[in-house]
């Protein structure tokens, strides 16, 4: 049975104000019992997601990304941690294919569940930029920068005619702004405990 602590950690309202997670997210974390921890940060993930994407569609309007597979993803990317609990304060990879696997056995379509194994594989060769979308802002959430993360992005959004340059200083001030609110996120996130 689900904790009252995982129902704070989906429905608070902050401070710093978060958004909901999307229903589809937010039903599979109150069927897996998930821990009040995993929620609050798939939140605070969830939330800079949708600060970057929001901030890119209004910088490239031809941009060609899937909005709402980006959301989804950073919404469960790490739901794998339902079942591995100690890679929520600790290291680990294993909640990457667990939670990959957990979400294809709860119905969701292959394009959405990747993200729990993508998260963490960026650099592959054929990666989406909805991946690496999802990937920086599993960064940027916590204030973190990761300079060849980042420009494989800067390198994606500057294909349909973008000057790279321009692009990675535009890129630089959203993510700039997003880590500026970092301290709130984690503390958001350190609120909830790690078990039910």
């Amino acid at each position: 049975m689900p904790s009252a602590a995982l129902r704070r950690a989906l429905t608070d309202p902050g401070p710093p104000p978060l958004p909901a997670l999307p229903e589809r997210a937010t039903a599979l974390l109150w069927e897996l019992a998930a821990p009040p921890r995993l929620a609050a940060h798939l939140r605070a993930v969830h939330a800079a997601a949708r600060d970057l994407t929001d901030a890119l569609v209004r910088e490239y309007p031809d941009l060609a990304v899937d909005r709402e597979a980006v959301l989804f993803g950073a919404a469960v990317h790490d739901i794998g941690k339902a079942v591995h609990v100690d890679e929520l304060s600790g290291p680990g990879s294993a909640h990457e294919q667990a939670g990959y696997e957990l979400l294809r056995a709860h119905g969701v379509e292959e394009r959405l569940a990747r993200f729990a194994r993508t998260h963490a594989a960026w650099r592959l060769p054929d990666t989406a930029v909805e991946d690496l979308l999802v990937s920086v802002a599993d960064k940027v959430w916590r204030g973190k920068r990761v300079d060849d993360l980042e420009l494989l992005l800067v390198e994606r959004l500057a294909e349909p005619g973008h000057e790279p340059w321009q692009v990675f200083g535009r890129l630089d001030d959203v993510l700039t702004a997003i880590a500026a609110g970092a301290d709130g996120r984690l503390a958001f996130q350190n609120r909830h405990p790690v078990a039910g």
